[in-house]
């Protein structure tokens, strides 16, 4: 049927009145002693006209939307689109609606992209944001909306984030490959301007720096394949080429191995890899990357725990800003030399 059916059909086909059927359709029929057969007459005729709830009238009758909305950066990026993916499983057991908005590391797109969903009464936020303007996320934070920062966050700011100690992971990777004798190693970073490629990038530098290693090389400026590619196919050409590669996220390591395979130089017999981030495709490569996994299950988990207790007004806690150690996942891809 094309038209939309609406409760009045249901109740013209039944032949009972239309606050007896709304009463059934929302749940109510218990608490107004609607009898059994009338809710199952009522559920059958719904069902074979294929009626559909309007929500949206719902909404405004009780001023909840029970809906969320999470902001990445890039959907194309495994990592983030993991994390979307994660979050609406754990929304929908909630009860809850996710939408799921791409910003494609533009501003701009997220400030509009955050007005639209506040006209559509969306009632809380999970964001990862780009760039280094947070001033209109702050202002909304200001005015009493729930939001959460995941991943990325600001260092100078007092928005709520779930994040992981990327200062520590980037040490311990980088105290791995010194370990086994790397003393030339090229970091290819990301978006220079998030935290999270800020502090993986100090955390390198501060490896290197104590064991007296001067030779620090940090190159690209984003969080792509292609940046991954072009630098790899670069340094390639140095004079003196580094033993290894330490690439701050997947998505760089996968342009850095292809750019590798181009040039037939193999993992780890020529040059040794080591990636921020896991994913379950580095265990299926020619020869498996050693990584720095990040805990995103707990960190989406804490996260949209943290929302909903805003929400429902559940919890207060000591500190907004929570950051959880990654785990060192060792694979064949750093020779020892």
């Amino acid at each position: 049927m094309s038209a939309k059916i609406k409760i009045k059909d249901i109740a013209e086909k039944t032949g009972l009145s239309t606050t007896t059927v709304s009463r059934v359709l929302t749940g109510k029929a218990k608490q107004y002693r609607i009898g059994k057969k009338s809710q199952k007459i009522i559920q059958e005729v719904a069902k074979e006209l294929n009626y559909i709830p309007n929500h949206f009238a719902a909404n405004l009758r009780s001023g909840k939307s029970n809906t969320i909305s999470l902001i990445v950066p890039s959907l194309g990026n495994p990592f983030f689109a993991n994390i979307a993916s994660l979050l609406n499983r754990e929304v929908r057991k909630l009860g809850y609606t996710l939408i799921i908005s791409d910003t494609n590391e533009d501003t701009k797109a997220e400030m509009l992209e955050i007005q639209q969903l506040i006209s559509r009464n969306v009632e809380g936020f999970i964001i990862i944001p780009c760039g280094e303007n947070f001033e209109h996320i702050e202002k909304l934070y200001s005015q009493g909306l729930p939001l959460i920062l995941l991943d990325r966050y600001f260092e100078n700011s007092n928005l709520p984030f779930v994040s992981t100690d990327n200062y520590y992971g980037a040490i311990t990777a980088t105290k791995y490959l010194i370990e086994h004798g790397h003393t030339s190693i090229a970091c290819i970073q990301g978006v220079k301007s998030s935290t999270p490629n800020k502090m993986r990038i100090k955390g390198f530098k501060q490896a290197m720096q104590e064991v007296g290693n001067t030779n620090i090389h940090v190159i690209g400026d984003d969080f792509s394949v292609q940046n991954g590619y072009q630098e790899t196919k670069l340094l390639l050409r140095w004079k003196e080429r580094p033993t290894a590669i330490f690439a701050l996220s997947n998505t760089i390591t996968m342009g850095c191995l292809k750019a590798l395979k181009e040039e037939n130089i193999k993992v780890p017999d020529d040059i040794s890899v080591i990636t921020f981030d896991d994913h379950p495709y580095l265990d299926f490569l020619e020869t498996p990357i050693t990584s720095i996994a990040q805990p995103v299950e707990h960190v989406c988990k804490i996260g949209l725990k943290y929302l909903l207790s805003k929400l429902n007004n559940e919890l207060e806690l000591i500190t907004d800003h929570v950051t959880l150690r990654p785990d060192l996942k060792i694979r064949n891809s750093v020779k020892k030399i």
